[in-house]
């Protein structure tokens, strides 16, 4: 999926005002999952993103795992998600959520099948209540 489209979809789906809402948003959300994901999967991630989303994830992996971690990954939930995410977009917690659950949809949508239930696997159960509800239900049966 190329960026513009992407973009227009978090635009649309998180029903923000203008396109430079939806790419803080997005980069937001790409770059806090970058730092609760395992370093290399967050680099496979990164290796589907378009050029500039790929290029905000590889910063977080590189600034909270260094270049040569594969494996370590933040260990933090929803509440802290959220918050670094309202951070990074400048906006409150609540519209955080919105605007991840939104960003969470188009990656659903934009990655590899087997690149996503990777990605879906490495996150504890409160942050996967940001994936598109089919996913969220095909997931309650897994233990974190």
């Amino acid at each position: 999926m190329r960026h513009d489209e992407m973009i227009g979809k978090v635009q649309a789906l998180a029903q923000l005002p203008d396109r430079g809402t939806a790419e803080r948003a997005a980069h937001a959300v790409v770059a806090t999952l970058a730092e609760r994901l395992p370093a290399g999967l967050a680099r496979h991630v990164a290796a589907q993103l378009p050029p500039d989303m790929a290029a905000a994830m590889r910063e977080a992996v590189d600034a909270s795992a260094g270049p040569d971690s594969g494996t370590s990954a933040e260990r933090f939930g929803l509440t802290a998600f959220a918050g670094r995410v309202a951070v990074r977009a400048g906006t409150d917690e609540e519209t955080a959520l919105r605007e991840a659950a939104a960003v969470m949809e188009v990656l659903d949508a934009a990655l590899a099948p087997e690149l996503t239930e990777r990605m879906d696997g490495a996150l504890p159960a409160d942050i996967r209540e940001l994936l598109p509800v089919e996913r969220a239900v095909q997931d309650t049966g897994r233990s974190d």
